[in-house]
């Protein structure tokens, strides 16, 4: 005898059914569709890193316009390139996660709130790789609701910002995610990350009331914690911890010796 429709045995089996027919078909577009999904993750990294260099127009061919882009890793604690990783694809990201390539950030150092640090990083150089009109650094750190990451351009003189752009962040619309509008971003064009001293420690972060110095930008209207997050962020990456020795060298009159001292130190204190 036929079972009928209802029985919970034919339910049952017909969804266990649909559900390994809907499984098939997702993991074989997963795979099918993986390599377009990297291809598009590439993309969209090299459209962030020529916008925050004011090196691309809606319609640009992004794969030339990044040929005027050479990535180079470089050794965080000493400001020096090496040739010990593949720029192309290596993600100081993910060599945060690994003990064996990071280290371990302590309370006082870890003002932007990452835990652990990559012992090498990418940057990408504008122009002339021995002498670059620009240098693209990635930046990341705690917002309010989660991680922010993004990309921040300095000048060849080492201090002068020409942009930054935030791609990845999970703040608050309307307030906190203003970091990622053309109108804040503007701001930024011509700030100074030290001041017209010959200083190692970073001068720039955000203020209330409206910005009256060349390091000074103005904070996020009611997004005190997000603005307090940037500010801590770029102190961080732009100081003896971060991009601090690397940047170093391309001001003149810095002495390199107490850059890589105050960086030697401070790591050796976590």
């Amino acid at each position: 005898m036929a079972q009928s429709n209802n029985s919970i045995k034919k339910i049952l089996t017909v969804a266990f059914a649909l559900c390994i027919v809907c499984s098939i078909i997702v993991s074989t577009a997963a795979v099918a569709l993986r390599s377009k999904q990297q291809l598009n993750q590439e993309l969209d990294r090299k459209t962030n890193i020529l916008n925050v260099a004011d090196l691309y127009e809606p319609g640009d061919d992004v794969a030339e316009e990044f040929q005027k882009v050479t990535p180079k890793v470089v050794d965080l604690r000493s400001g020096e390139y090496t040739d010990e990783f593949d720029p192309d694809n290596y993600s100081g990201f993910e060599a945060a996660r690994d003990p064996a390539q990071s280290r371990t950030l302590s309370g006082e150092t870890d003002i932007a709130g990452l835990s652990r640090q990559e012992n090498y990083s990418t940057v990408y150089l504008v122009g002339d790789p021995d002498d670059p009109e620009q240098v693209i650094l990635p930046i990341r750190g705690q917002g309010l609701w989660g991680l922010m990451r993004g990309y921040l351009a300095v000048e060849g003189d080492g201090n002068t910002i020409v942009g930054i752009t935030y791609y990845s962040h999970s703040e608050t619309p309307g307030l906190g995610a203003k970091v990622d509008t053309p109108k804040w971003k503007a701001q930024w064009k011509g700030k100074q990350i030290y001041g017209e001293g010959d200083g190692v420690e970073p001068e720039i972060g955000l203020v209330k009331g409206g910005a009256s110095e060349k390091t000074e930008v103005d904070a996020l209207s009611g997004a005190t914690l997000t603005s307090n997050g940037v500010t801590n962020m770029l102190q961080f990456w732009l100081g003896p911890e971060g991009f601090g020795p690397y940047l170093a060298k391309f001001r003149g009159g810095i002495d390199q010796e107490a850059v890589n001292t105050t960086s030697t130190d401070e790591t050796e204190g976590a």
